[in-house]
């Protein structure tokens, strides 16, 4: 699934060509994805302006000049085209919104987990009422040791899913929340509430270094991402422990191990991470 730093490239992406285009037409090729997409036929699109493309998390949302959004998810396998539209579609293109340019904001998602919405605005940061109850972004101020020390206080949750959490941070998936854990140092079963505050100063360090090169680099290609532009992320060859287990550790050489955690399975080292 995409993680914050693929999310940004879309969206970065998006900016660069959607801001002063005007919606000339909606057609939809499927009724639905995660949610209905027929709303989206009578949300009187035509004839709005997009004038700002924003990233929450891992949604991307593409402001309109009448003060609602399109708010995009792209799920598990979500690839979002601005291209021709005449040039025939994709079997898995599920919505095509077309644009005063001739071009068309093409949406694909062959396993159809992703979601497309048109929302209404709230608060000061104009967000769906649907992420109003997010944590914190990983670039923020206030992303840093006191707020996390204060959210992890008493708890036993692993800290890998602490900060895999949205209701605490938003946007630090299984890839960058292991790499991020092998850099500091820490074992991903450790219990949140265990983790000193030297430690969670190392965590948001390392989280905010890794997520940066991650987006400096496009993002990691796993699975089915593509950018905007079809292109693939090149941060892959830059991991340490993710997808590595049973290999010897680049720091040290002792063979990965794996565990359990919530589900999915956590690389790490046995040595480095304690």
């Amino acid at each position: 699934m995409p993680e914050l730093p693929e999310v940004q490239n879309v969206c970065d992406a998006l900016k660069r060509v959607l801001p002063g285009r005007r919606i000339t037409g909606v057609k939809l090729f499927s009724p639905a994805l995660r949610t209905s997409l027929l709303p989206l036929e009578t949300a009187a699109l035509p004839g709005r302006l997009f004038t700002d493309v924003r990233r929450r998390a891992k949604y991307i949302i593409a402001d309109l000049d009448d003060g609602r959004g399109l708010l995009a998810h792209l799920g598990m396998s979500g690839v979002i085209r601005v291209e021709d539209a005449r040039r025939p579609r994709r079997k898995h293109e599920h919505v095509f919104i077309t644009l005063d340019d001739g071009r068309a904001f093409r949406f694909e998602c062959p396993r159809r987990f992703s979601l497309l919405e048109c929302c209404s605005l709230h608060g000061r940061e104009r967000l769906p009422g649907k992420l109003l109850a997010l944590g914190v972004e990983p670039f923020s101020r206030r992303f840093n040791a006191s707020y996390l020390a204060g959210k992890a206080a008493g708890r036993r949750v692993p800290v890998k899913n602490f900060i895999m959490d949205n209701a605490v941070v938003t946007g630090i998936g299984n890839i960058y929340a292991a790499e991020t854990l092998f850099a500091a140092g820490i074992h991903p079963a450790r219990p949140a509430g265990e983790v000193s505050r030297r430690e969670w100063r190392k965590i948001v360090r390392h989280a905010r270094r890794i997520l940066a090169r991650a987006v400096e680099l496009g993002g990691t290609s796993i699975s089915d991402f593509l950018n905007v532009d079809g292109s693939e992320g090149k941060f892959a060859q830059e991991l340490n422990v993710y997808g590595s287990c049973g290999r010897p550790c680049p720091v040290c050489g002792t063979i990965l191990q794996t565990v359990k955690l919530g589900g999915r399975s956590s690389c790490f080292c046995p040595e480095c991470q304690k």
